[in-house]
């Protein structure tokens, strides 16, 4: 699924520039990418993680190459995967903790607040919960 990574980083590339709200753009095309990669795919538990991973770590690159605001971006991220693997069908808490755990691991890849990013991803995931009544 290395392309996934590659296609949420262009694309939030493209958006991030021009849009206003980091949150909102990061938590949509995350969404959207965890639904679109998952859709056909025979085993929606090993794949899910998988996705959700990819998503995360594109989402991170695209944040820090450009000039977004990692911390906002992570809590749309994860806001966005777990949303879509709620609606894609696969277990939101494992979707959550593989989000946070490459969330740790992307940010510190490009040199961020590891630290602020965790709150964030903690952040992304309280609120989603919300968002799909858990």
């Amino acid at each position: 699924m290395s392309t996934l990574t590659d296609d949420v980083k262009n694309t939030l590339s493209s958006l991030i520039s021009g849009a206003g709200d980091v949150v909102s753009t990061a938590q949509n095309v995350a969404r959207e990418n965890i639904v679109k990669a998952l859709k056909n795919v025979g085993s929606v538990a090993e794949a899910g993680t998988s996705a959700v991973s990819d998503v995360i770590a594109g989402g991170v690159e695209a944040l820090s190459t450009t000039g977004g605001s990692i911390t906002d971006g992570v809590t749309g991220l994860v806001r966005g995967v777990v949303d879509g693997a709620k609606e894609a069908g696969v277990d939101t808490t494992q979707a959550a903790g593989e989000a946070a755990s490459t969330v740790v691991r992307s940010v510190s890849n490009v040199g961020g607040d590891v630290g602020g990013a965790a709150v964030s991803a903690v952040s992304g995931a309280i609120s989603a919960a919300g968002d799909i009544g858990a």
